[in-house]
């Protein structure tokens, strides 16, 4: 193959120990040596690239590194023989864009065991639209749904509403007939909050107030947590009868201080959530729900499209906590 040229960004730790991000030019032949190369279209950005760009070690070990945990593309090739030349795929999760070069780059190059082909009903720029957050509020909501939750149970709290996965989730619950209660930092979001389907706006901090009770009344029927933390426990505590608090994320914190009594005296739920190392055929069907009954009629207008060269600002936005929504971002 003729060697390809290629833009990527690229996170790299600077002489004083900090860490920045340029745009820089690559040929193919830097990538991994793995099966499927991809020639990507469409990548996203989530809280998780905005660590690893930042230099979380928790994240990524080795620097200069190139994030993105998400993207969709078309097939250059496949050693493996797995998928077409030309077919249009989606990657996310697994080791991409944390160890290995993710997908903030116009070309990667993964293992075919963490490809899947991108669903009928769904174009590579709606893939990214949703990406890894919108896979995560899926596996939310079906989780709840699995769990029994009804849109007669009552309100849905979802944290971290203005967020990637929040958004999505009052979105699709929305969708489901469920009313949801936005519950976020970002006050000033009550419109975007309300377009999406939320009924009822809360400000994060009238919870704090809450964290230091070992119970409190009961206010939700269900919950999505994306925050971590307190907030998490917070929400589980104020769980009605029965109800279940699906969590996935660790925005504000991976500890918080529990007891049993949610557990034994409402009966309540905390359902764990992955969306990293789901296995390939489960996350499939997930892809294939969100092309399909889960698809949101306002998906197109979700996202905020950028250039690769514009992803360095959003990044710091989204590590700094004034991000709101999805950013798309077009290879």
């Amino acid at each position: 193959m003729t060697e390809t040229l290629f833009e990527a960004l690229e996170a790299y730790e600077t002489n004083d120990q900090n860490y920045e991000q340029r745009i820089v030019e690559r040929e193919l032949a830097d990538l991994p040596d793995n099966e499927v190369l991809i020639k990507v279209e469409y990548s996203s950005l989530n809280f998780k690239d905005a660590l690893s760009a930042n230099g979380n070690k928790g994240v990524t070990k080795q620097f200069p590194h190139t994030p993105g945990i998400d993207a969709a593309g078309v097939v250059v090739s496949d050693s493996s023989d797995t998928f077409d030349k030309g077919e249009s795929v989606i990657v996310t999760g697994y080791d991409l864009g944390m160890n290995t070069s993710g997908g903030l780059s116009q070309y990667i190059k993964v293992p075919a065991s963490w490809v899947i082909p991108t669903p009928v009903g769904l174009t590579s720029r709606e893939a990214m639209i949703y990406g890894t957050a919108g896979l995560t509020a899926a596996l939310c909501v079906n989780k709840l749904l699995m769990a029994g939750a009804k849109p007669e149970d009552g309100e849905v709290a979802v944290s971290g509403a203005t967020g990637g996965v929040g958004t999505m989730a009052i979105a699709m619950l929305a969708k489901l007939g469920f009313k949801v209660a936005a519950i976020t930092g970002k006050l000033e979001a009550n419109d975007t909050l309300t377009a999406l389907g939320a009924t009822k706006v809360i400000d994060r901090n009238s919870l704090d107030e809450l964290a230091a009770k070992p119970m409190a009344r009961p206010q939700w029927a269900h919950a999505v947590d994306t925050l971590g933390g307190d907030y998490l426990f917070t929400l589980v505590k104020s769980m009605q009868y029965g109800g279940s608090v699906a969590a996935c994320g660790l925005a504000s914190g991976s500890n918080f201080k529990a007891n049993v009594f949610p557990f034994i005296i409402r009966n309540v739920n905390l359902l764990g959530i992955d969306s990293v190392e789901l296995p390939l055929a489960q996350k499939s069907k997930v892809w294939e729900s969100l092309a399909s009954d889960l698809k949101l009629n306002q998906l197109g207008a979700m996202a905020e499209e950028i250039g690769l060269r514009q992803a360095p600002q959003f990044l710091n936005q989204i590590i700094n906590g004034h991000a709101l929504g999805r950013y798309l971002v077009k290879l």
